[in-house]
């Protein structure tokens, strides 16, 4: 850029801009903005427990000038420590005995020679010295300077010894700090304690284009905007303060370890390190940056010869070890108040702040989740507080429409004329039932009455905006969260390739049109081999879960017959809700079963079609899981929906399932409140199933670890409580995270903003039920993720991946069902038509409950019983039934009457007229609402010029130094 600086003078001489880059940080009105890393400039604020456990001085070797390099080669055994004198063998955790009974040979080809550092050699004498080192509190090496930063654990009966020699060498090599620990709650049990020196983070943070914190602080904010504020503003922000503080809100005192400490970032490199804020080189990689360092390293670490021979998956698959974490920065909780005392870690903070349940009602601590879990988690609570709010006025609304249908549950026109026709003899509904009063069905007729009301057609429209602006606005978080994360950027970078795709296709290479280096090929022919199979086996289990419906369909069938004729009068009477309500029951228990298998066969499916990477593998198994329990859940629904009752037939000549059972058919009020039923059962039940699985689950399961602790199971002499146990071991103790990641965690809440959107017209309370659920939802994952299970490794994401398509294509869906439900399951078309078209308010002009009198038996038609009814109901020998066909009595008996095909043109100009204006309305919203707020583009603009100066005034600066340094001219061109 030197040879531009003149061109760039005279740009900012023509645009009236600043001539330096001080000038601009002299401006009074900057304001700090959030960014992603900080500066990790000491903060006054810290508590002194969280400063000590997070901040640790610099050892004095590595104050001191570095030593000559030694040249060491590594030896083919698993120890590398020097000879021990023999009072001191018992401090000493080293597999002497697995490297005398087998010296694996030496192979050069991979176990790369390289020179060792003073700093490695002190690493190792310092992991073999004895009793005299300081107890370590679990976080730190035995020598209490060295942070642990990995840990793997390995069974000492396991027989996997020469790939786990090999691997840990070649992890000293590549410039690991080693060290092993046996278990004090299981004898076979072994830990290696993994540390990441300086020059090991340094080289792999440059090979991972790890963004660090640049050396000059520059805020920035909209100037402009502070310095012509108007009137109005003013006014508005002074009465702002005079309200009280908003109680959902942190405050910032309890979260000292959030303040502004922020500035821009860079990708680091060891060639600029003078660049960077280098303040101490313990703080300068954060705890999770420094595990993701590391796990980076184990993933491509070689256990054997061979290209497809390294991973650290591959090794916890084979057996060679059981588990491999980052740790916990300690215990998350305390015996003093953290109002008091302060925060003893991270970890005790997210508990105080986050996880219990006293703080339900409070926003989430985002920067806190990220800091310690890592972007993906933390873009998944934001995403589920989003959704969480969001869901609010969704709530209201459907509260407000299920209130207006109980007021007015007494007042309806329909309800009253089937509480009052109690001279109307309905057909019997099934074989083995008799003709039944109209008036029995009072109280479910007003039941109906409060989902199928006039404010059904207004929330399912009003659903439909809402998903529409909820992935809007979510797009906008989602950006502001990417910037203050410093994410933006990231997306450019290059997914890592499986381990399990690079054995695989190691034969085969092509050149990375991206990075330009060679690497595994999957053949077209072989990816599209593979992909049949899978869309096979994805159809195969669809039309099983179909099966699994049709066996419901014809076990409401055979119950049906036998509820009708119960001896217990009360279940006789009430046979439909009997029905119905088993019929839930079996298909729940059916769901659930059938969700274990389809979880087994979407991961054997995902692995046979070898994905690239980790995100591909990821997004291919999310697809697989939410179309596989999205028809498990919803078929049995879509079935009562829109095709209960709708191939009966009628009264004469009804139609059978295998000339045996009659088909099921709707009651005179409609099938809406066996929709209802359906919903309402398997919302609430699942959603308590999946909070005793979450939480109940691992609860029970690490409360069995610790019993077994207590009664010396597997412990030995050294087994010991709990509370002394060192932070490994109670790591160990915990239960891991899904293997699936967080594919469990975003399936539950898409499935759930499913029922919440697609059949919203026939449950109106389905928002509530889901709003309550995710309050309590928050707190179980997040007191899940702090307490009962290990610490995730911390990973990056710039979105919630594929999603947020699925959610997209939710909610072109739920326009669909909910035109299908409006106008075929529930009557509002119907009354629409009669009110309009047949009842006494045609030639008024108006429409309220009056004019749907006589609605009832306008909907009901005629059938002769013959004679052998003649007489049993003392009245007559004809009996009603619900369908639009002309009497027997008429030319045409039973055919379907004018008033039918006005209902049914009228049912498909709705879908119609519904679907097209609700589309155009999200789309129009979509349109208004930019998906990344103006402020935030221009912010990006801005530092983007800024970062650029400060850059090229900080080379000029070096080479400035490096001038006066050597005493002569020194030519450097930028970059």
């Amino acid at each position: 850029m030197v040879h531009h600086s003149g061109s760039i003078q005279s740009f900012k001489q023509q645009k009236g801009m600043h001539n330096s880059i001080s000038e601009i940080l002299k401006e009074k009105t900057l304001k700090p903005t959030r960014r992603s890393l900080p500066c990790l400039a000491p903060s006054q604020t810290h508590p002194l427990n969280l400063n000590h456990f997070l901040s640790v001085p610099l050892s004095p070797s590595e104050a001191q000038p570095e030593a000559p390099r030694i040249t060491h080669s590594i030896s083919s055994s698993c120890s590398l420590l020097p000879p021990q004198p023999a009072e001191e063998s018992k401090d000493r955790y080293v597999e002497e005995s697995e490297s005398r009974a087998y010296e694996p040979p030496a192979n050069q080809s991979f176990l790369v020679q390289k020179h060792v550092t003073r700093a490695r050699l002190e690493a190792r004498s310092d992991s073999v010295q004895g009793k005299n080192r300081p107890k370590s509190s679990g976080l730190l090496l035995r020598d209490g300077k060295k942070r642990i930063d990995y840990i793997l654990v390995y069974k000492k009966s396991s027989l996997q010894v020469e790939k786990r020699c090999t691997f840990e060498k070649n992890l000293r090599a590549e410039g690991m700090v080693l060290e092993k620990e046996p278990s004090l709650t299981n004898n076979d049990i072994m830990f290696v304690k993994i540390h990441a020196p300086w020059d090991t983070l340094c080289k792999y943070a440059e090979q991972m284009n790890i963004r660090m914190p640049f050396r000059k602080k520059c805020f920035f904010t909209d100037w402009k905007s502070k310095n012509i504020r108007s009137r109005f503003q003013l006014r508005c922000a002074q009465i702002k303060s005079w309200l009280p503080r908003n109680p959902m809100k942190l405050d910032k005192a309890a979260l000292p370890d959030l303040q502004d400490t922020d500035c821009y970032t860079a990708p680091f490199t060891r060639a600029r390190m003078h660049h960077f804020t280098i303040n101490s080189r313990q703080s300068f990689f954060s705890n999770s940056t420094r595990s993701r360092i590391v796990h980076h390293v184990l993933q491509r670490t070689k256990y054997e010869d061979g290209k497809s021979k390294m991973g650290i998956n591959r090794l916890l698959g084979n057996g060679t070890y059981e588990a491999a974490f980052p740790p916990h920065e300690g215990g998350y909780k305390s015996r003093h108040p953290i109002k008091t005392h302060g925060a003893q870690n991270h970890r005790h903070l997210l508990y105080e702040r986050w996880a219990r349940w006293g703080i339900w009602y409070k926003y989430q601590p985002l920067d806190l989740i990220r800091r310690y879990f890592g972007e993906k988690i933390g873009l998944y609570f934001a995403w589920l507080g989003w959704y969480t709010g969001m869901l609010i006025p969704a709530a209201l609304v459907g509260l407000f429409v299920f209130l207006y249908g109980l007021f007015t549950m007494d007042s309806s026109q329909v309800s009253k004329e089937i509480c009052d026709a109690n001279t109307t003899i309905m057909c019997p509904m099934c074989e083995e039932c008799e003709p039944w009063t109209l008036s029995d069905s009072c109280v479910y007729a007003k039941v109906t009455h409060l989902f199928d009301n006039g404010g059904t057609v207004f929330f399912a429209i009003f659903m439909a905006i809402w998903a529409t602006v909820f992935l809007e606005f979510w797009k906008r978080r989602r950006a502001e969260l990417t910037y203050d994360w410093d994410l933006i950027d990231w997306e450019e970078e290059e997914d890592e390739l499986r381990p399990q795709f690079e054995a695989k296709y190691s034969r085969v290479e092509r050149v990375n049109p991206i990075s330009g280096k060679p690497e595994p090929f999957q053949p077209l022919t072989d990816k599209l081999s593979r992909l049949m199979v899978s869309v096979s086996g994805i159809f195969f289990m669809i039309s099983l879960v179909l099966t699994a419906v049709f066996a419901v369909v014809v076990f409401r069938l055979i119950a049906m017959e036998k509820f009708a004729s119960f001896d217990w009068e009360f279940v006789k009477k009430n046979w439909q809700f009997a029905t119905s309500g088993t019929g839930v029951c079996i298909n729940f228990v059916i769901i659930m079963s059938l969700n274990v298998v389809y979880e087994k066969v979407a991961y054997l499916l995902t692995n046979l079609e070898h994905p690239r990477t980790e995100s591909e593998w990821e997004n291919s198994f999310a697809l697989k899981m939410f179309l596989f329990q999205f028809v498990n859940l919803n078929s049995s629904t879509f079935y009562i929906a829109f095709f209960l009752g709708r191939f009966a037939g009628r009264p004469g000549k009804y139609n059978k399932l295998f000339n045996r059972w009659r088909l099921e058919e709707c009651h005179p009020s409609g099938c809406l409140i066996d929709l209802c039923l359906q919903m309402g059962v398997i919302m609430f039940f699942k959603q308590i199933w999946n909070n005793f699985m979450e939480l109940g689950y691992p609860l029970l399961q690490n409360w069995w670890s610790r019993r077994k602790m207590k009664q010396g199971g597997g412990g030995g002499p050294n087994a010991e409580t709990t509370a002394t146990l060192p932070q490994w071991d109670k790591d160990w103790n915990l239960q891991p995270m899904n293997a699936h990641g967080l594919v469990d965690e975003y399936l539950e809440m898409v499935l759930q903003f499913g029922f919440t959107t697609i059949f919203v017209a026939a449950f109106p309370l389905a928002p509530l039920l889901a709003l309550l659920n995710n309050i309590i939802e928050i707190r179980l994952d997040a007191y899940k993720f702090v307490t009962q299970w290990r610490r995730p490794m911390p990973a990056r994401a710039t979105d919630i991946g594929i999603w947020h398509g699925i959610l997209e294509g939710i909610g072109v869906l739920a326009v669909i069902t909910n035109a299908f439900v409006i106008a075929i399951t529930s009557d509002y078309i119907p009354r629409f038509v009669y009110a309009f078209k047949y009842g006494p308010c045609v030639d008024k002009g108006y429409r309220n409950e009056k004019c749907l009198r006589g609605y009832m038996n306008s909907s009901l038609s005629v059938f002769e019983m013959g004679e052998a009814y003649n007489g049993s109901q003392g009245q007559t020998r004809f009996c009603r039934y619900r369908d639009y066909r002309a009497p027997p009595w008429s030319p045409a008996p039973y055919d379907f009457t004018l008033q039918f095909w006005h209902v049914l043109a009228a049912r498909l100009a709705f879908i119609i007229v519904f679907e097209h204006l609700v589309y155009g309305i999200k789309s129009f919203i979509a349109y208004l609402i930019p998906d990344m707020p103006k402020g935030l583009c221009e912010r990006m603009r801005r530092e983007k010029y800024l970062m650029q100066e400060l850059m090229y005034e900080a080379e000029l600066t070096h080479l400035h130094k490096e001038k006066k340094k050597n005493g002569k001219r020194y030519h450097h061109e930028w970059p």
